[in-house]
């Protein structure tokens, strides 16, 4: 039986417990530095997987933080908008008590005219919130895009008030809502939609009683030129103004009936089909209610009797400037009180359609300031649910890498204590 005998050398002792040392050292080192900066991830070649995914979530997050900031922004754009369209209310509001405070009467001509002239202020006051600005020095009410001051107005040619811009309102995303509200909408008047309209007589002698109501949309499609009130009553094709003229008057053929017969002028002429040139002949009970009608999709009433030679005119109100200049001079130039109570009647029925306008852009600026905090609610879930992600990927369980550092700091301890024991092991220390 063959015994072999295998000898290691004193040099290959010491090797091997350095290598082991190095080894121990270099690997507490490393733990050290994951303790110190938290992260068991401190470079992309301790661990490729980890890193990447750490990356991923930390781009997602620097995302996020942009969009609410974007988003802050447009929030506060829309609140200072909101609060705007709220301050416009306060003073349609005070305008609409000063216009019944002018059907009084007790009020003199000279009074009205002092009515007027504070309507005339609150009316300058809100022409200038809707051409505000928000911090950026862009229009609070620019639609889809205006230039810097969206309304234009008083023009001597119609309609008097223009909105220069596109009108609409830009669409919320995931992450974002609009800068600006819909100033068109909110402020200027479509014929078929609103109708907002104004009824004028022409000087009635003093003593006798002949009123009008506000107009009626009688259909939903008033027609003008081939399209709807909506699209056609633009700058370039105006609503156009009707005159009602009484050509004859007769009250004695059949008592206790009226029969009233009129002619209708369009201007300018753009209707189609063409508005009847051919008189209209209408019957009512006397001292009742006579209903005009004739206008493409509009009538309105007129009571008492006319006589011939009276006029009545209906106009379209392109806006709610145009509603508080015609309520402003009609208040100011009212005849009497029977012309002031018509005149208010007519003022009120128009600046409450104008009022349910504002306040309906009012509501919407609300709804985006809701979407807003619901957005900024679902990022921030988003955002945290990302920085658990980063954090499983890179952060250091502390408890752990403590107890992994104490584990490796006495493994580096007794390597030391061992090498110490190998170093004495030699011939020579022997023999000394």
């Amino acid at each position: 039986m063959a015994v072999t005998f295998a000898r290691s050398g004193t040099s290959n002792s010491y090797d091997a417990s350095v290598r082991n040392i190095t080894s121990r050292q270099t690997a507490l080192a490393n733990l050290q530095e994951n303790l110190t900066s938290g992260k068991k991830v401190v470079r992309a070649s301790d661990d490729p997987t980890s890193a990447a995914n750490a990356e991923r979530a930390l781009t997602r997050i620097s995302r996020i933080v942009t969009d609410q900031r974007a988003l802050e922004s447009q929030r506060n754009a829309i609140a200072v908008a909101e609060s705007t369209l709220g301050d416009i209310t306060t003073a349609m509001q005070r305008i609409r008590e000063l216009a019944v405070s002018a059907g009084d009467g007790v009020h003199t001509t000279a009074e009205r005219v002092s009515i007027a002239t504070e309507m005339q202020g609150l009316r300058d006051n809100i022409f200038t919130l809707a051409n505000s600005k928000d911090t950026n020095g862009l229009p609070l009410f620019s639609s889809l895009g205006s230039a810097l001051a969206p309304f234009v107005g008083p023009q001597a040619t119609a309609p008097d008030y223009t909105f220069q811009g596109l009108p609409g309102q830009t669409t919320s995303s995931d992450v974002t809502i609009p800068f600006t509200l819909d100033g068109e909408s909110a402020f200027m008047h479509q014929p078929g939609r609103d109708a907002n309209f104004n009824v004028s007589l022409s000087t009635i002698p003093t003593g006798r009683n002949l009123t009008t109501d506000t107009v009626s949309v009688t259909d939903n499609a008033i027609v003008i030129a081939n399209a709807t009130a909506a699209s056609a009553a633009t700058p370039s094709t105006p609503y156009p103004v009707y005159a009602i003229n009484f050509t004859a008057v007769d009250t004695t053929t059949q008592l206790g009936t009226t029969t009233a017969t009129y002619t209708l002028t369009e201007s300018p002429a753009v209707s189609n089909p063409a508005v009847a040139a051919t008189p209209i002949t209408v019957s009512y009970p006397s001292n009742g209610t006579m209903n005009v009608t004739g206008i493409p999709g509009l009538s309105f009433n007129i009571t008492g009797t006319p006589a011939v030679g009276d006029t009545a005119t209906v106009s379209n109100n392109p806006s709610l400037f145009s509603v508080l200049d015609t309520a402003i001079r009609d208040v100011t130039n009212a005849p009497n009180n029977n012309g002031a109570a018509q005149a208010v009647g007519q003022a009120l029925h128009n600046i409450d359609i104008s009022m349910s306008r504002v306040s309906a852009i009012r509501g919407q600026a609300g709804d985006l300031l809701n979407r807003a905090d619901r957005i900024s609610t679902n990022q921030d879930k988003r955002s945290t649910q990302l920085e658990s992600d980063r954090s499983r990927a890179e952060d250091i369980d502390m408890v752990k890498g403590i107890s992994d550092f104490q584990a490796k700091q006495s493994g580096y301890s007794a390597a030391l204590q061992t090498y110490a024991q190998v170093q004495k092991l030699s011939l020579f220390t022997y023999i000394n």
